[in-house]
Protein backbone atom coordinates (compact mmCIF):
# COMPACT_ATOMS: atom_id res chain seq x y z
CA UNK A 1 0.00 0.00 0.00
CA UNK A 2 1.11 3.63 -0.66
CA UNK A 3 2.71 5.50 2.05
CA UNK A 4 1.14 8.41 3.14
CA UNK A 5 2.20 11.67 1.38
CA UNK A 6 1.98 15.29 1.78
CA UNK A 7 0.68 15.07 -1.82
CA UNK A 8 -1.80 12.71 -0.50
CA UNK A 9 -2.88 14.91 2.29
CA UNK A 10 -2.93 18.00 -0.25
CA UNK A 11 -5.42 16.13 -2.08
CA UNK A 12 -7.59 14.80 0.56
CA UNK A 13 -7.85 18.31 2.02
CA UNK A 14 -9.31 19.38 -1.79
CA UNK A 15 -11.84 16.36 -2.17
CA UNK A 16 -13.03 17.36 1.48
CA UNK A 17 -13.66 20.60 0.93
CA UNK A 18 -14.84 20.60 -2.48
CA UNK A 19 -17.09 17.47 -1.52
CA UNK A 20 -18.33 19.80 1.35
CA UNK A 21 -18.85 22.46 -1.11
CA UNK A 22 -21.23 21.03 -3.50
CA UNK A 23 -23.40 19.48 -0.97
CA UNK A 24 -24.98 22.62 -0.30
CA UNK A 25 -27.53 24.31 -2.21
CA UNK A 26 -27.72 28.60 -2.36
CA UNK A 27 -30.65 27.83 0.29
CA UNK A 28 -28.80 25.87 2.78
CA UNK A 29 -26.97 29.26 3.49
CA UNK A 30 -29.48 31.54 3.06
CA UNK A 31 -28.67 32.65 -0.60
CA UNK A 32 -31.23 33.43 -3.27
CA UNK A 33 -31.69 30.57 -5.95
CA UNK A 34 -30.28 31.96 -9.54
CA UNK A 35 -30.70 30.12 -13.15
CA UNK A 36 -30.01 26.28 -13.44
CA UNK A 37 -26.13 25.81 -12.22
CA UNK A 38 -23.90 24.11 -14.45
CA UNK A 39 -22.02 22.51 -11.44
CA UNK A 40 -23.80 21.26 -8.01
CA UNK A 41 -23.50 23.37 -5.09
CA UNK A 42 -21.88 26.34 -3.76
CA UNK A 43 -19.73 28.37 -6.52
CA UNK A 44 -15.90 29.18 -5.00
CA UNK A 45 -16.92 32.81 -4.52
CA UNK A 46 -20.13 32.44 -2.63
CA UNK A 47 -18.17 30.16 -0.08
CA UNK A 48 -15.21 32.77 0.04
CA UNK A 49 -17.69 35.52 0.43
CA UNK A 50 -19.90 34.00 3.33
CA UNK A 51 -16.41 33.38 4.94
CA UNK A 52 -15.46 36.56 4.53
CA UNK A 53 -12.49 35.62 3.05
CA UNK A 54 -10.66 36.31 -0.44
CA UNK A 55 -11.59 34.41 -3.59
CA UNK A 56 -8.14 33.69 -5.02
CA UNK A 57 -6.89 32.46 -1.04
CA UNK A 58 -9.73 30.75 -0.77
CA UNK A 59 -9.09 28.85 -4.48
CA UNK A 60 -6.13 28.49 -3.67
CA UNK A 61 -6.60 26.63 -0.74
CA UNK A 62 -9.08 24.27 -1.74
CA UNK A 63 -6.95 23.40 -5.19
CA UNK A 64 -4.39 22.64 -1.70
CA UNK A 65 -1.59 25.28 -2.56
CA UNK A 66 1.76 25.63 -0.35
CA UNK A 67 -0.09 28.69 1.52
CA UNK A 68 -0.41 29.30 5.30
CA UNK A 69 -3.75 29.47 6.45
CA UNK A 70 -4.85 30.91 10.17
CA UNK A 71 -7.29 29.09 12.84
CA UNK A 72 -9.66 32.16 12.08
CA UNK A 73 -9.49 31.37 8.50
CA UNK A 74 -9.85 27.69 8.96
CA UNK A 75 -12.65 28.53 11.13
CA UNK A 76 -14.55 30.87 9.00
CA UNK A 77 -14.40 28.32 6.25
CA UNK A 78 -16.16 25.78 8.38
CA UNK A 79 -18.34 27.95 9.53
CA UNK A 80 -19.60 28.89 5.78
CA UNK A 81 -19.58 25.09 4.69
CA UNK A 82 -21.70 24.12 7.79
CA UNK A 83 -19.19 21.75 9.20
CA UNK A 84 -19.72 19.70 12.09
CA UNK A 85 -17.84 19.88 15.09
CA UNK A 86 -15.91 16.37 13.95
CA UNK A 87 -15.89 17.62 10.22
CA UNK A 88 -13.96 20.93 11.68
CA UNK A 89 -11.52 18.92 13.61
CA UNK A 90 -10.83 16.93 10.42
CA UNK A 91 -10.45 20.44 8.63
CA UNK A 92 -7.93 21.19 11.48
CA UNK A 93 -5.64 17.85 10.96
CA UNK A 94 -6.16 18.05 7.35
CA UNK A 95 -4.68 21.83 7.00
CA UNK A 96 -2.78 22.55 10.25
CA UNK A 97 -1.95 18.55 10.76
CA UNK A 98 -3.75 19.19 14.53
CA UNK A 99 -7.01 19.02 16.30
CA UNK A 100 -8.65 23.08 16.86
CA UNK A 101 -7.52 24.57 19.77
CA UNK A 102 -9.45 23.95 22.97
CA UNK A 103 -11.15 27.40 23.01
CA UNK A 104 -12.89 27.62 19.58
CA UNK A 105 -16.16 26.16 20.79
CA UNK A 106 -18.61 28.58 22.31
CA UNK A 107 -19.82 27.62 25.98
CA UNK A 108 -20.86 23.74 24.95
CA UNK A 109 -23.65 21.59 25.42
CA UNK A 110 -24.41 17.96 25.16
CA UNK A 111 -26.49 16.10 22.72
CA UNK A 112 -29.73 14.99 24.45
CA UNK A 113 -29.06 11.48 24.40
CA UNK A 114 -26.06 12.01 26.46
CA UNK A 115 -28.64 13.66 28.49
CA UNK A 116 -30.66 10.78 28.59
CA UNK A 117 -27.86 8.45 29.49
CA UNK A 118 -27.29 11.00 32.56
CA UNK A 119 -30.85 10.73 33.69
CA UNK A 120 -31.09 7.08 33.20
CA UNK A 121 -28.22 6.07 35.81
CA UNK A 122 -30.94 7.11 38.12
CA UNK A 123 -29.32 7.06 41.63
CA UNK A 124 -25.83 7.27 40.47
CA UNK A 125 -24.77 11.60 40.43
CA UNK A 126 -23.03 11.92 37.00
CA UNK A 127 -21.84 15.72 35.33
CA UNK A 128 -20.01 16.53 31.92
CA UNK A 129 -17.36 18.67 31.80
CA UNK A 130 -15.34 20.40 29.40
CA UNK A 131 -11.65 20.91 29.47
CA UNK A 132 -11.92 23.37 31.76
CA UNK A 133 -13.81 21.40 34.00
CA UNK A 134 -16.49 23.51 33.70
CA UNK A 135 -19.62 21.57 34.83
CA UNK A 136 -22.11 22.21 31.41
CA UNK A 137 -24.57 19.23 32.25
CA UNK A 138 -25.87 17.34 35.13
CA UNK A 139 -28.32 14.53 36.11
CA UNK A 140 -30.49 14.80 38.99
CA UNK A 141 -28.43 12.89 41.62
CA UNK A 142 -25.37 14.79 41.28
CA UNK A 143 -27.37 18.23 41.56
CA UNK A 144 -28.50 16.65 44.94
CA UNK A 145 -24.75 16.77 45.82
CA UNK A 146 -23.79 19.55 44.42
CA UNK A 147 -26.04 22.06 43.67
CA UNK A 148 -25.37 23.14 39.76
CA UNK A 149 -28.60 24.07 39.07
CA UNK A 150 -28.47 26.71 41.49
CA UNK A 151 -24.93 28.44 40.61
CA UNK A 152 -24.17 30.68 38.09
CA UNK A 153 -22.47 29.60 35.23
CA UNK A 154 -18.72 31.15 36.42
CA UNK A 155 -19.26 29.09 39.85
CA UNK A 156 -20.29 25.70 37.86
CA UNK A 157 -16.41 25.11 37.88
CA UNK A 158 -15.49 22.10 39.09
CA UNK A 159 -12.54 23.03 40.77
CA UNK A 160 -13.84 26.32 41.75
CA UNK A 161 -16.43 24.93 43.63
CA UNK A 162 -13.45 22.29 45.34
CA UNK A 163 -11.18 24.86 45.83
CA UNK A 164 -13.37 28.13 46.68
CA UNK A 165 -17.07 27.32 47.98
CA UNK A 166 -16.96 27.06 51.84
CA UNK A 167 -19.96 25.49 52.29
CA UNK A 168 -18.44 22.17 50.24
CA UNK A 169 -15.68 22.49 51.69
CA UNK A 170 -17.43 21.51 54.92
CA UNK A 171 -18.90 19.00 53.17
CA UNK A 172 -15.72 17.45 52.12
CA UNK A 173 -14.05 15.43 54.77
CA UNK A 174 -11.28 14.35 52.18
CA UNK A 175 -10.58 17.13 50.87
CA UNK A 176 -6.13 16.80 52.07
CA UNK A 177 -6.66 13.54 50.11
CA UNK A 178 -8.49 14.40 46.82
CA UNK A 179 -7.43 17.70 46.41
CA UNK A 180 -3.63 17.52 44.77
CA UNK A 181 -5.57 14.44 42.96
CA UNK A 182 -7.62 16.91 41.75
CA UNK A 183 -5.18 19.16 40.50
CA UNK A 184 -2.95 16.52 39.28
CA UNK A 185 -5.64 15.24 36.72
CA UNK A 186 -6.27 18.85 35.96
CA UNK A 187 -2.28 19.29 35.14
CA UNK A 188 -2.99 16.29 32.48
CA UNK A 189 -5.91 18.46 30.61
CA UNK A 190 -3.68 21.48 30.90
CA UNK A 191 -1.47 19.87 28.64
CA UNK A 192 -3.34 19.58 25.92
CA UNK A 193 -3.67 23.42 25.62
CA UNK A 194 -1.15 25.25 27.99
CA UNK A 195 -1.79 28.58 26.58
CA UNK A 196 -5.04 28.94 27.14
CA UNK A 197 -6.14 32.08 28.05
CA UNK A 198 -9.44 30.99 30.32
CA UNK A 199 -7.07 27.56 31.76
CA UNK A 200 -4.39 29.70 32.89
CA UNK A 201 -7.17 32.63 34.43
CA UNK A 202 -8.84 29.77 36.24
CA UNK A 203 -5.13 28.61 37.91
CA UNK A 204 -4.48 32.33 38.61
CA UNK A 205 -7.71 32.70 40.46
CA UNK A 206 -7.58 29.73 42.46
CA UNK A 207 -4.27 30.79 43.31
CA UNK A 208 -5.43 33.92 44.30
CA UNK A 209 -8.57 32.48 46.75
CA UNK A 210 -6.80 29.26 47.70
CA UNK A 211 -3.81 28.95 49.92
CA UNK A 212 -3.90 24.88 49.54
CA UNK A 213 -4.24 25.24 45.82
CA UNK A 214 -1.37 27.52 45.35
CA UNK A 215 0.23 25.04 47.74
CA UNK A 216 -0.41 21.83 46.19
CA UNK A 217 0.11 23.74 42.96
CA UNK A 218 3.33 24.28 43.15
CA UNK A 219 4.31 20.95 44.51
CA UNK A 220 6.38 18.36 42.17
CA UNK A 221 3.60 16.39 40.41
CA UNK A 222 3.24 13.00 42.98
CA UNK A 223 -0.45 12.79 43.83
CA UNK A 224 -2.07 10.14 41.84
CA UNK A 225 -4.83 12.09 39.78
CA UNK A 226 -8.72 12.01 40.55
CA UNK A 227 -11.35 12.28 38.77
CA UNK A 228 -13.78 13.43 41.56
CA UNK A 229 -14.36 13.82 45.15
CA UNK A 230 -13.97 10.42 46.58
CA UNK A 231 -16.60 11.25 50.25
CA UNK A 232 -19.48 14.30 51.07
CA UNK A 233 -21.49 15.10 53.59
CA UNK A 234 -24.87 14.66 52.67
CA UNK A 235 -27.26 15.11 55.68
CA UNK A 236 -26.60 13.04 58.48
CA UNK A 237 -24.92 10.84 56.20
CA UNK A 238 -21.02 10.83 54.63
CA UNK A 239 -21.22 9.28 51.50
CA UNK A 240 -18.14 7.21 49.58
CA UNK A 241 -17.64 7.18 45.96
CA UNK A 242 -15.51 5.57 43.29
CA UNK A 243 -15.20 7.25 39.71
CA UNK A 244 -15.67 6.00 36.30
CA UNK A 245 -15.09 8.59 33.42
CA UNK A 246 -16.66 8.48 29.66
CA UNK A 247 -15.82 10.28 26.73
CA UNK A 248 -18.80 12.22 25.34
CA UNK A 249 -17.05 14.41 22.75
CA UNK A 250 -13.37 14.39 21.73
CA UNK A 251 -14.13 17.07 19.74
CA UNK A 252 -15.18 19.23 22.67
CA UNK A 253 -12.99 17.54 25.15
CA UNK A 254 -16.22 16.83 26.76
CA UNK A 255 -16.12 14.17 29.21
CA UNK A 256 -18.91 12.03 31.74
CA UNK A 257 -17.76 11.89 35.33
CA UNK A 258 -20.28 9.58 37.17
CA UNK A 259 -19.78 8.31 40.57
CA UNK A 260 -20.35 5.09 42.14
CA UNK A 261 -21.25 4.25 45.58
CA UNK A 262 -18.39 2.22 47.75
CA UNK A 263 -19.89 -1.05 48.28
CA UNK A 264 -18.73 -0.45 51.76
CA UNK A 265 -20.75 2.41 52.09
CA UNK A 266 -24.11 0.74 51.39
Amino acid sequence: MAGRTLDRTKKDLSDFLRGHRERLSPADVGLPETARRRTPGLRREEVAALAGVGLTWYTWFEQGREIGVSEAFLLNISRALKLSDAECCHLFLLAHRRPPPADIYDWPSVNPRIQAVMEDLATKPAYVINLGWDVVAWNEAADKLFGFASRDRVERNFLRMVFADPELRRRHPAFQNDGPGLIANFRYDLAAAPENPALLSLIDDLNCVSPDFRRWWSKPRSAKYRLGVSSIVDGQETLSFDHEMMLVDEHKYLRMIIYFMRESAL
